[in-house]
């Protein structure tokens, strides 16, 4: 992971924005990342002593957790007990000084602590707030404790994802992903809509709604063709021949193959069996899928005798879309990445650590990566600032 770079010292198109995050684990920290990322000032609330709880999910980035150093460079950490009411005094202050305040604390603690949506807007009307959840205020589920691993079950990801047998999450937060991805668009979106008309918003993004748009395609496939797109491991639902094919050698290559020309050009100058353009069994897309067992069988069978060499030669040539199946440590040295010079280096407390550029290049402009923070780091230097004013 080679980096030629320092990190950015711009300000940043947010430059100004202050941003304050009553704020843990994996959603609401996602959200102001990127706005850091873009040169907000985010401060971050933390419990004293413990902080965000995602701090200790593991010790593996140098005795720091995964999940934190990814997600909270740039902010800046304040220790603060919201219960009392010397804590509840200075975060009061801080949201008085705020543009943004974002919060995913448990359902109805907000309001608990008097710092909820309604109140805060009725006082400042050009605040805007962003209240991320599991399920969104109102309905059954409202007060329900929400997990990533829930909100795929509950959005019915799970039961399309996996092997036929065996029903699987998604390898990643996506649900907390696809709801930080929503605040901060949202976010950005009232930005714009505040220097337009000086009105800010109240935002709300439930996880359960944010991981359901992208539910589109299995939602309208199950709603409007009677069954739900099947299982299908790392092949694909409703394509055939798409998916990982293992070459002689060992090496995983997945296909992708889009339409019938792709599919002729599959058999002649891939499989070098032109026969089955006219087989009835595979006749078109619809039938390679129903067929799916005995056409992958007949592909993996000519795969066996190629090298990844060979194969990969012959799928340039026709040309056939491709991917090779990389493990986590193989895509850290993706020569792609390395050859566009996407790496950089981010302060931590705990020293240097090398971290994706954010994937929206802007011409002329080298990306904000500031440090991550220390718990409570920046307490003293936020106090004073608020008695400045």
């Amino acid at each position: 992971m080679p980096h030629t770079h320092s990190s950015a010292q711009a300000s940043g198109v947010l430059s100004g924005v202050v941003v304050v995050s009553l704020e843990q684990a994996v959603a609401a920290p996602f959200a102001t990342r990127q706005l850091a990322d873009l040169g907000a000032r985010v401060i971050k609330v933390e419990r004293p002593g413990a902080g965000d709880l995602a701090r200790g999910y593991d010790t593996t980035v140098k005795g720091m957790a995964s999940h934190f150093v990814w997600l909270n460079r740039g902010k800046e950490s304040i220790e603060l007990d919201v219960k009392s009411a010397a804590g509840r005094e200075v975060l009061g202050k801080l949201i008085d000084r705020a543009d943004v305040v974002v919060q995913n604390l448990a359902p109805g603690a907000a309001e608990r602590l008097g710092v909820g949506a309604a109140d805060l807007r009725q006082a400042r009307p050009e605040l805007i707030t962003c209240d991320i959840s599991g399920y969104g205020a109102g309905g059954p589920y409202s007060k329900q404790k929400a997990y990533d691993l829930l909100i795929q079950c509950e959005a019915g990801l799970v039961s399309i994802t996996g092997t036929e047998e065996t029903p699987s999450k998604v390898g990643l937060s996506i649900a907390d992903i696809a709801t930080g991805m929503y605040a901060y668009t949202g976010i950005l979106t009232a930005l714009l809509e505040r220097q337009r008309s000086g009105r800010g918003a109240a935002l709300e993004v439930s996880m359960l709604e944010a991981l359901g748009e992208w539910m589109g395609y299995p939602l309208h496939y199950t709603c409007y063709g009677g069954t739900a797109p099947a299982r299908a491991g790392a092949s694909h639902a409703t394509i055939a021949p798409y998916g990982p094919f293992t070459a002689g050698d060992g090496v995983t290559i997945n296909l992708g193959l889009q339409n019938e020309r792709e599919w002729k050009r599959f058999c002649d100058v891939v499989l070098e069996n032109p026969d089955l353009v006219s087989d009835p069994r595979f006749a078109d897309n619809s039938s390679r899928v129903a067929n799916r067992a005995e056409l992958d069988g007949i592909i993996a069978g000519i795969f066996a005798t190629f090298s990844s060499d060979e194969a990969l030669r012959r799928l340039d040539a026709a040309p056939i879309a491709y991917a090779r199946q990389r493990t986590v440590a193989e895509f850290a040295e993706h020569p792609q990445l390395r050859a566009r010079d996407r790496w950089r280096p981010v302060r931590t407390p705990v020293g240097e650590i090398e971290a994706l550029v954010p994937p929206v290049t802007v011409a002329g402009n080298e990306a904000l990566m500031r440090p991550v923070p220390a718990l409570g780091e920046h307490t003293e230097s936020v106090l004073t600032w608020l008695d400045e004013q």
